[in-house]
């Protein structure tokens, strides 16, 4: 299973932004094969992304479609890409993935 992590910077609403991206973006991540599940948690200036997948290849999709989402409905708000990695979920008590031999989902 693999983890797609992105980090934005923005200035505003974290609810109202929040509210856009789960009427908005999260009907296309669970529409594209291999997704697992979606979370997004705010700081005063920080938005962290979390998304898990099947595969490596679909979290590179589900990155290619964020950033699209987001270049389309967010232009023009105060939200910034910082950064964006795909990797293995090693660790995922939500998602039955452990370290144990015999624990993955």
């Amino acid at each position: 299973m693999h983890g797609r992590f992105a980090k934005y910077s923005y200035s505003g609403d974290a609810q109202e932004l929040a509210a856009r991206v789960e009427e908005g973006l999260l009907p296309i991540f669970q529409s594209q094969p291999g997704f697992k599940a979606y979370s997004v948690m705010a700081t005063e200036d920080t938005i962290l992304s979390f998304s898990a997948w099947s595969s490596a290849a679909d979290a590179e999709a589900a990155n290619e479609a964020a950033a699209a989402w987001v270049a389309e409905n967010l232009s023009g708000d105060d939200i910034e890409l910082k950064t964006a990695k795909i990797g293995e979920i090693l660790i995922g008590t939500a998602l039955g993935v452990s370290t144990k031999a015999g624990a993955t989902a």
